[in-house]
């Protein structure tokens, strides 16, 4: 219910994961896992569809934002239908009408809806806490990977487009390799910017690898560093330098991509889930 207080009181505007976290669970240490869980419940509860939505759009790398209608409850006063007669009452009584009776229909159900949908948070959010509790004692998946979004590092900062698209392109390609798990763009570009150290990125995503790196351009050609990092130790697995030249930037961030995830297949691919 908080969740989506917070988002009607922001109707039409982008909220960030950081101000729901804020605002919905204030003085709480929650995941981002538990974020979307809780965005998912509530679509589910409003029957609303994320690829066509109708109540919360989700804005990519930014947050998410309510776009149905938002305003006020208004009770109209319902138009006088007739009076007992003279003597059969103090004064004039309004009759019932089908409007009435639509929407005192119409607000029992929203109640009910509202009463499931609260229970179903509160049940959700309950077991996820005993989730959490037992999982921090686990060890995630071994074949499981977040990559952070690669750094700028061109003079001028003006390649952030470029970089930003690489990491989507790893993404979406080692989304492809068979039984690895990879953290959504989201959850990936909620560190953006951010000095986290990588053990907390890994703990917050639930995965055993992080990939990371930076852009470099000079002149015509670019320079795409990567390199992927063992969570639980810190220990880099293996580093690599691609050097392409600008000539068309789809291709060159498939190509570099590609190049990524077959090095990344020889590291973990063949790895079984721990």
């Amino acid at each position: 219910m908080r969740l989506l207080v917070c988002l009607a009181d922001h109707a039409g505007e982008v909220v960030s994961i950081d101000d729901l976290l804020n605002e919905v669970w204030p003085g709480v240490a929650v995941s981002l896992d538990s974020v979307y869980q809780a965005v998912a419940s509530l679509r589910r509860v409003l029957g609303d569809d994320p690829k066509e939505p109708t109540y919360i759009e989700t804005v990519p790398r930014l947050g998410y934002r309510m776009v149905a209608a938002v305003g006020p409850w208004v009770d109209e006063p319902a138009a006088q239908a007739g009076t007992l007669p003279a003597g059969e009452g103090d004064g004039p009584r309004r009759a019932p009408t089908a409007r009435r009776t639509w929407i005192a229909a119409a607000v029992l159900c929203l109640v009910m809806a509202v009463g499931t949908g609260v229970a179903f948070l509160i049940h959700n959010r309950n077991a996820k806490a005993d989730h959490s509790a037992s999982a921090r004692a686990e060890s995630p998946p071994q074949k499981s990977i977040a990559v952070v979004p690669l750094l700028d590092l061109t003079e001028g900062m003006h390649q952030e487009t470029f970089a930003d698209g690489m990491t989507e392109e790893l993404i979406d390609k080692f989304s492809r390799i068979p039984g690895l798990r990879v953290a959504s763009p989201t959850a990936s570009f909620y560190f953006k910017g951010k000095q986290i150290a990588v053990g907390e990125i890994a703990r917050t995503l639930s995965v055993a690898y992080v990939l990371d790196g930076s852009v470099r351009q000079s002149g015509a050609w670019v320079r795409v560093d990567v390199r992927l990092i063992r969570a639980d130790n810190g220990y880099v697995v293996w580093s690599e330098t691609y050097d392409q030249p600008m000539t068309n930037i789809l291709m060159v961030q498939d190509d570099i991509a590609g190049a990524v995830t077959k090095a990344l297949e020889a590291s973990i691919g063949g790895r079984p889930d721990g």
